[in-house]
């Protein structure tokens, strides 16, 4: 997902040199790096549903079952403009939004559209699947809930500005029903009934809030442009925040007690929000602006430096990065002992979580900000070049 630019901000990227080196070897005819033949232990693509963006409430970036030793090419469908929304994937069907206003529904086989919604604004946010709806924000400033089998708005809710980030769940029970949770630009989190739309409650940070939420043992986590992490619960007051040392433009993977985000000062932190303190920082001289992925003992995040740092979950202490060709704005998901991410070089990699060098890359040929989404047996990224690509298991 492709954060907002936060206007003010200069970015000085930095040279440091990698763990990790990916050989400039020259693309396949059939789009795969030289590079991406190298060996290793695979396995198969998920093959259930990601129903959001990182895959499930608490936004941890993880995926049950692996990734294979090289992928193909299944399908591509064309929009007008940049995809920069990540997909989600239920159902059979593939949801995403484009930089030309649209939200999509694609048949998950064939990549055939199946209904286009029109809003506003462009469509960063990714959007949610939730009980045959699909939730998506716009940067025109509205929630749409549309019919998942039609494309039909059910409702649609106004904030006071753009929405980039995800939206998220709180599961209904005991005579609660299920809600919505979406941050916007206006500085608010709005917590809407999924059913009606209705607003339940909404609670103010003091700056943008510019990626997703993420929902753990019956709180909610976010960033914002304020410099801190922000905790409330699911009745919507306030449970703790944490200052960081710049603006918090990701959304956060939350554990239930820690959470994990990178800011725009180059610091990557783990913070503990039960104690309401920061359990242990990385700081490198180049934003984060990616959202992590945290597996049972590993961290993995990209950065605007071009690397993927690796992470151990429970020191921060760096255990191998690896080096893309341009800045990482794209958020890694992990599928067993791989990892897989786009980059601004255009080229998709599968990462090995062991120690960090590719085993698989495919040439887009545009930068890629949108983050994979892994399930139905694929994965489906979106692209600058105005195209989600789908990837299977190469045969």
């Amino acid at each position: 997902m492709k954060q907002a630019i936060i206007v003010g901000l200069v970015l000085v990227a930095a040279a440091a040199a990698a763990v990790v080196v990916v050989t400039n070897l020259p693309p396949r005819p059939d789009g795969a790096d030289a590079n991406g033949l190298a060996g290793g232990s695979g396995g198969a693509i998920p093959t259930g549903d990601w129903p959001m963006y990182r895959g499930s409430p608490a936004m941890l970036g993880v995926a049950d079952g692996g990734l294979p030793d090289a992928m193909q090419l299944k399908w591509r469908f064309r929009t007008t403009e940049p995809v920069s929304s990540s997909a989600v994937i239920a159902g059979g069907r593939v949801y995403f939004g484009s930089d030309d206003s649209g939200v999509y529904c694609l048949d998950a086989a064939t990549g055939e559209r199946v209904w286009r919604f029109s809003t506003e604004g462009i469509v960063q946010a990714p959007p949610v699947h939730l009980d045959g709806r699909i939730y998506v924000g716009s940067d025109d400033s509205f929630v749409y809930c549309l019919d998942a089998a039609t494309g039909k708005r059910v409702w649609k809710y106004e904030t006071q500005d753009r929405i980039v980030g995800s939206a998220n769940v709180l599961p209904g029970g005991d005579g609660t029903p299920a809600r919505v949770v979406v941050g916007s630009h206006d500085y608010h989190v709005y917590c809407l009934d999924a059913v009606t739309g209705t607003l339940a409650w909404k609670y103010a940070a003091d700056n943008y809030i510019n990626g997703g939420l993420a929902v753990a043992d019956g709180r909610i986590v976010f960033g914002s442009c304020d410099a801190s992490l922000h905790a409330v619960s699911a009745a919507g007051a306030g449970a703790g925040d944490v200052e960081t040392s710049a603006y918090v433009a990701v959304t956060p993977a939350f554990d239930g007690r820690r959470a994990y985000a990178g800011n725009y000062d180059g610091e990557f932190t783990c913070i503990d929000l039960q104690a309401g303190r920061i359990a242990w920082r990385f700081k490198v001289d180049t934003p984060f602006n990616a959202s992590a992925a945290v597996s049972e003992n590993r961290v993995l995040v990209g950065c605007q430096d071009g690397k993927l740092y690796c992470l151990d979950r429970a020191t921060g202490t760096k255990l191998w990065a690896f080096a893309a060709r341009d800045e990482i704005n794209s958020s890694p998901v992990i599928c067993g002992a791989r990892a897989i991410v786009g980059s601004n070089d255009g080229r998709l990699y599968i990462v090995s979580l062991a120690d960090g060098p590719a085993v698989w890359s495919y040439d887009l040929g545009q930068p890629i900000t949108s983050s994979p989404a892994v399930g139905a047996g694929l994965v489906i990224v979106g692209c600058d070049d105005g195209y989600v690509y789908a990837f299977e298991a190469k045969r």
